[in-house]
Parts: structure tokens; sequence; C-alpha cells
């Protein structure tokens, strides 16, 4: 028999599936839609086995759909502006734009030897003009929105990226991009206005059914929305008010410092009348230097410098020591929280730590706290106010509202909710990203490029040399231009966009790509988003995942869509571990999927990383397992191959009444793996123990390769195996059904059904006890009621044997299961 040849099966059917644009999709209103989607990768150079793992699992999804009768959109693109580009023009002396499309054309060619079904015709690159035009374009749309604003503000500096970060790209105060640490730097920089959007964002999470829970916490933990109070602190010595936040307004007649930030805008102030700017400046410094992620950890050491001036409280006229302190963050409330020792475990320790009084406001219902007791703060949330003027002996609840009224009343104070998401910083002092589309004039001020300029392209005379200034600004020719209003001599701006921009939105761009007119047209944008199924990464969580959402958002206030969420339902699969830990160069533990695709195909690839382990799960990689995959898809080809003649000759109708028991057994088993592989793929992505059914199916045909086969059997078999494997094996499925199917491709038939009758047995195996023990086993009718169970059992020579002589006290029937005869004697 003919071996199986991956590798020239493989070749054949992506070089006809390409000249045959079988996987170009149109819009078509008489067939539901479906949009299948994996997260776009950077053009690193070469795909690893976590794009494998991705693209496989969207691919069997996007195949299924279209066998369900769905219109499927599954396009393909490439996330291709960002730092590695530039380094490597740094380091190897190339373009961006070389590096980048040798990537790309390289990432390209391993795409579509995996066989995904990719509509090649919507294929972007965000790199490319036709496309970062759209992304300037939707920028002057949130400009105009009054969402894009430029401030001097304090931001995450990367020195080896030469570049801000938005506070999101911060982890563990590393850059999450080179793991260098961050600093702070203050940079006239651009935001977009996601603050805006942030009680929407958490409150349609809710909506969000598809979505992990995971990932939908993680947003709102983010987000972090808060009700409080804000009011303000009168300080005689600055002649200015100090605006103060807190969560617990309860506890506002025990405070006893006021804790600032060091970057609060009042501590130049501070210094000038203080007497001890020397002192208060170094350590500002060095606190501005201190990671976010150190100075709020609860085990960072908490410290602080007594400016030596004075603010009022204003419900009690209680003077208030100010604090600078290293864990007040600026960006958090109003950059001023209060000290509130005997409520507050921080407060406690560091009061404590530097001699600053207390004062109890809170007492336990039972009993009286003395401070000269107290050892630590009492946080219980329960209680009753002393020490709190007309609020004394109020439970908490009735007090804070009562103290929040007194504020508003007196007009010191306001109720207010606050969120930890700041607005989003998207200015990059980099080169390859799309450039900021704003001119600035001496006379008119900020003003847009006009949309029929756009794109503002990116210059080619650039120096790379790294700093605070965006290369751009190193092109005489970029930066001169003249003003779109007045005419007059004018300079763009030279920062570029954080590339986080490009991904919002390009979803969209997908379902119109070639529109020169607009980033999408309104019908087609419409027609097929939202996104059915998104596929990828947790640690997209809250970066990509969470400004799509507010793109879309205000892509639909704008009226450009009819939706407000980008992703109806969302998958994040796991990582593929080697020995126990990701792949990575440095461990040396990186399978290649080029390697592995060259040895065994992309049918054994896929499959494989489709059936070792839950999509959703990390994968631990096994050569052993490569080898499994490879074997089975070698015992399938062998197998119809085997009953080829039989599948040929039988008929699509035949006379199943006219089966032996052995092929109704046969016929049962595939019904009931279509049953199951259905279930598995449409409800619960269990691609494992899809796969793991037909591998069992597999193994029941095996038993008839030396026995005769009725001919419609191995026709409907042979059928519907092609038809369920064909989704994570495309192309030796294709290949089979072209040798004994002849019509059509596999991947356009309809998805196979399974007939309920088929699934019922004749026979079942009833497990005999005596006593709770097994004793034997007998063959029943399917059907057999409780009397005929008992009667065969009791008829059992074996349970006569063991029951000879003895009382039989009662008999204990499970309907299709056992039969438990208990005796005594």
């Amino acid at each position: 028999m003919e071996r199986y040849n991956p590798q020239e099966i493989e070749k054949k059917w992506q070089k006809k599936w390409e000249e045959e644009q079988v996987y170009k999709t149109e819009a078509d209103p008489a067939r539901p839609k479906y949009y299948a989607l994996e997260m776009f990768p950077y053009p690193s150079g070469n795909l690893h086995m976590g794009h494998v793992r991705n693209y496989s699992i969207g691919d069997v999804m996007a195949r299924y759909k279209t066998m369900e009768g769905y219109n499927v959109l599954h396009p393909m693109g490439f996330d291709s502006f960002g730092m590695p580009a530039e380094n490597a023009a740094i380091k190897h002396g190339v373009k961006p734009a070389d590096w980048t499309y040798s990537n790309i054309e390289n990432m390209e060619r391993q795409q579509k030897e995996m066989g995904l079904s990719y509509d090649w015709e919507r294929e972007v690159k965000t790199c490319d003009p036709s496309y970062y035009k759209w992304t300037q374009w939707l920028f002057e749309l949130f400009y105009k929105r009054g969402l894009a604003y430029k401030k001097k503000a304090s931001v995450n500096w990367c020195d080896t990226c030469g570049t801000v970060l938005a506070n999101e790209q911060v982890i563990d105060g590393k850059c999450w991009r080179c793991d260098s640490p961050v600093e702070k730097k203050d940079l006239s920089q651009w935001f977009l206005k996601i603050t805006d959007y942030a009680d929407v964002l958490l409150k349609d999470l809710d909506k969000l059914k598809g979505w992990p829970e995971r990932v939908k916490t993680m947003q709102e933990n983010w987000i972090g929305r808060s009700e409080g109070l804000e009011f303000s602190l009168d300080c005689p010595a600055l002649g200015t008010k100090i605006a103060a936040y807190t969560t617990r307004p309860d506890t506002v007649y025990g405070i006893t410092f006021l804790a600032l930030a060091a970057e609060h805008p009042l501590v130049d102030a501070i210094c000038e009348k203080s007497g001890k700017a020397e002192e208060i400046r170094a350590f500002v410094k060095r606190v501005r230097n201190t990671s976010e992620m150190e100075r709020t950890s609860s085990e960072s050491e908490k410290e602080g410098i007594n400016t030596g001036i004075v603010c009022v409280n204003p419900f009690n006229g209680k003077e208030v020591q100010i604090w600078i302190t290293n864990y007040v963050l600026a960006d958090y409330g109003t950059g001023a929280v209060i000290g509130v020792p005997s409520e507050d475990s921080r407060d406690w320790m560091f009061a404590t730590k530097y001699g600053i009084p207390k004062i109890i406001t809170l007492q336990p219902r039972d009993h009286e706290l003395k401070l000269e007791e107290m050892t630590e703060a009492y946080t219980d949330k329960d209680g009753v106010l002393v020490n709190s003027a007309e609020f004394s002996g109020l439970d908490i609840k009735a007090a804070m509202q009562g103290i929040m009224d007194k504020a508003e009343n007196e007009g010191f104070g306001k109720r207010r909710v606050n969120f930890r998401l700041r607005d989003w910083l998207i200015s990059r002092q980099r080169y390859w990203g799309a450039p900021i589309p704003v001119i600035n004039c001496p006379h008119c001020g900020e003003v847009l490029v006009p949309e029929e300029d756009l794109p503002v392209l990116l210059p080619e005379d650039v120096s790379f040399e790294q700093g605070s200034l965006s290369p751009l600004a190193s092109s005489e020719r970029f930066v001169h231009c003249k003003c779109p209003k007045c005419g007059a001599d004018a300079t763009r701006e030279t920062d570029t966009m954080d590339t986080f921009i490009c991904s919002s939105w390009y979803y969209l761009r997908y379902t119109d790509p070639k529109n020169d007119k607009a980033p999408f047209a309104k019908d087609k944008v419409n027609y097929w988003a939202p996104v059915d199924q998104y596929i990828g990464g947790i640690e997209h969580a809250i970066l990509h995942l969470l400004y799509s959402r507010f793109f879309t958002k205000v892509l639909h206030d704008a009226g450009l869509v009819d939706f407000d969420e980008p992703f109806t339902n969302l998958l994040t699969q796991g990582m593929v571990l080697k020995d126990g830990s990701k792949m990575s160069k440095s461990k040396g533990n990186v399978v290649s999927p080029e390697e592995i695709i060259a040895k065994y195909g992309a049918d054994t690839a896929r499959l494989f990383i489709l059936f070792a382990a839950p999509v959703d799960r990390d994968l631990e990689w096994s050569d052993q397992g490569v080898e499994g995959a490879y074997r089975f898809l070698g015992r399938v080809w062998r197998i119809l191959l085997h009953f080829e003649q039989a599948v040929k000759t039988g008929g699509d109708a035949y006379d199943v009444s006219a089966l032996t028991k052995e092929e109704k057994d046969l016929r049962r088993v595939l019904h009931t793996t279509i049953k199951k592989v259905t279930e598995d793929i449409r409800d619960r992505f269990m691609f494992n123990t899809a796969v793991s059914s037909v591998m069992e199916l597999v193994n029941a045909i095996y038993t008839f390769q030396d026995k005769e086969l009725n001919a419609g059997l191995a026709r409907e078999t042979a059928r519907d195996l092609l038809l369920m494997l064909a989704p994570f094996a495309p192309h030796i499925t294709e290949e089979l059904w072209s040798r004994l199917f002849a019509a059509g491709s596999v991947h356009q038939q309809k998805w196979p059904s399974y007939d309920e009758e088929a699934l019922k047995v004749d026979e079942v195996e009833i497990v005999l006890q005596i006593n709770g023990k097994v004793r034997g086993r007998i063959m029943l009718p399917a059907g057999a009621d409780r009397a005929a169970m008992e009667q065969a059992a009791k008829e059992n020579a074996r349970v006569q044997e063991l029951t000879a002589g003895k009382t039989i006290v009662k008999v204990i029937c499970v309907p299709k299961k056992l039969v438990n005869i208990v005796v005594k004697g």
C-alpha cells in the first residue's frame, strides 16, 4: 500500500487552496456569519509553538463553523510597528521597514505551511501607510471628541528602549518589553482619555458572558472603582487649599497628618516655605526613582519627611502635619492621603515610627479602646464613632453618610467616584510607529493635519541615537512644515503612537481592508463584527483587551459601528512548555515548528498540540506525543485505503437492519463519536477529548481489517471520520477525501449529524454483586426491567453457588448497571 507522505500531500493541497482561493470570504446575508480571529503576531522572524497552538485552535473553529453552514471570516495580519525593528536597524544597519517586511514574508510562508484557512486577501500590516493612515485618522477622531490631549506629566521612562511607557506596560517596576528598570521623568506627552470610559468599561464586563471570569476580574481590578469623599484642607502657610480623597469618611475626625506624593504639585512651594528645601528635594528625588510597585508594596518600608508645615482639618479645625511620603502616588486620587493612625495599619506604623499623634475615632460595640493599650490599628469596619463631634455614637454606615452630607452642605467637600485607571499615555519617543498627526504652530497652537494630507509618512533620513527626543526630530524635512490654518512656519509632532493603538482596531479593518476612503465601511463592519470568537494569551488581559474595548466604545459613540464590545467570546490558551518551563532560547528548550513540520508534517504538529492538553491549560511538549500523533495519522491513512474499494462501491443509503451485531456496534461507536466530537468542539472547546474520541473510532474500524465490512457502513464510517478529522488535520483528510469520494473539498462538506437510533445498544453488561462484592458479569437486553434483571441474576450459576444455604434479605437493581444480592447466614 502507498505510504503516507505528509510533505508531498501538504504542499500539493496548500498550492491548490491558494490557486483556487478556497478560503476567500465575501459577505453573504443569506447565511449566518461567524468571525473567528486569533491575535495577530509581531513579525519577529519565525513562528514559535505558542503561535502554532493559537492558530491551530482558531483554524479548528473556522473550519468547523464553515462545515456547520456559517459564512466564516478568518483573517490574519501583522502587528508590525515596534521596538525590535528599530533595535535591528541600530544593531545591523538595516532599515526597520526592510527588517519588518522580510520577517513578515517568512512568517506568512510558515503560516501557509501550517495549512491555515486564512483569507490572505484581507491581510493587514500595521506599518503599511494604507493602514496607519487610518490609525492617524482615528487619533484625529479622538482629538475632535475631546479624548486626546497633551500635557506635561511624570511618566515611566525606560532608558534601554529610550521611550516612555504606559502604566500598564510597567510590570513589577520593569519595562514590559526589555525587563529593564523603569524610572520617572517629566515630559510633555500625549494621552487618550480612557478614564472618561472607566465606568462603562467596568459596568459592561457583565455583558461579556463568553469571557473567562479571570480576565474580567483582572480588568475590574485594574479599573479599580472606589466611592468616597474628596475634601479640601486649608493651608495658610502656602496660601492655598489641599484636596484629599478618602474611601473612609467615617475616620476624618482622627486625621493627624496629611501624606503627599513626592510628585505633588505643591512640593516646590513647600520647599520654599519649609526651610529644609535641600533635605526635602533629596528625599523627593530618591522616591521618584523608586518603582510604583515598590512604593505601594505592603512589604516595603514606609518613609516620609515632615515638611514642618500644617494644614487645617475642616471638620474640627485642628492642625494636621504635612508629610511627603514614599507610599502615596500622584496619579491616584488627588495625590494627598489623610493619615488616620488609629484606623489604618499603614498609618499606625508610620505614625509610630515618626512619633505622630493618634486619635481614636472608632470603637468596637462591646468594649472601649484605650490608646495606651493598643498595639495596632483597629481595622474592623464595624463599630461606633467616638471623638467625632455630632457623629459620635453612630455606626459606620450612618456616620459616613452624615459626614459626607456635612462636607457638601458646608461647601468644603463632595462625594466622588475614583478609579485606579489612569489616562492612556500614547507618546513614544521612537521611530517605528505611526506619527502623531499634529502640527505645532506659533500662532494657532495645536493643529490637526488635514484629513486629505494623511498619512503623515515616516521619513527615512533619521538618526537612531537614544535619548529623550524621538528619532523623527532628527529629520529636518519631516519636522519643518507650514501651518495648514495660517500658512506660517510650523513644526510637526515628533513622537509616534504606542503600538497598542494599532492593535486596538485591526479587527475592524479586516472587514474592509482595501478601503481607501475610510477605515471601514459601516455596512461591512456591522455585517462581520463583532468578533464571534477571539483567541489569544492571558498576558493581553489588561493591555490589548482593555484598549480594544475602549476603542470600540468610542467608535460606537461616534456612530461608526453598531456594537460597543469588540469580542463576543474570548478563549485564552495556555502556554507550550518544555521540561516544565516556557520555551526560550536562553533555557535551550525551544522546539522549532519548522523542524517538526519538515519531519512529520503540519497535520501532525496541529493534531499533537490540540490533543496533548485542554486548550486553556499549559501544554508540556512531548517528542513521544508527536511521534504518537504521526503514527495515528498513518493508521488513518492505511485503514481507509484498506477499505477503499468498499467505500467507493457502497451507497450513501443502505439497509442498516441487515448489519451484523459487530457492524451495528461499529455504527454505534461512529454515531457516539459524532455526538461527542460535535459537543466537544461546539460547546466546550475540548479539542483534546474530541481527538481522543476519533482515535477510539479508528481503533474500532481496525477490528474489521481482516473481516468483511458492509460497503454502505464502510462508506458512512470513512466519510464521517474524514469530516470530523478535517478541522484538525486538513491536508490528509483532503487527500483521502479526493481519493475516496472525489466530489468537492472535504472542508466544504456539511458537518455530520448523528442518528439517535444508532446510539441505542441491544445489550448491556450487568455487574453481579453479593453483599457489595463483585462476583460476576452477565449480558442482558438493554431494556430489561428490574424483575428481569433480578431473575437473571438469581439464575446465574456462580450466584447460585455462592448463595446456596443462605437467606436472601433483599435484591438491589440499578438499571443497565448492576444487581446486588444481600444475603445472611
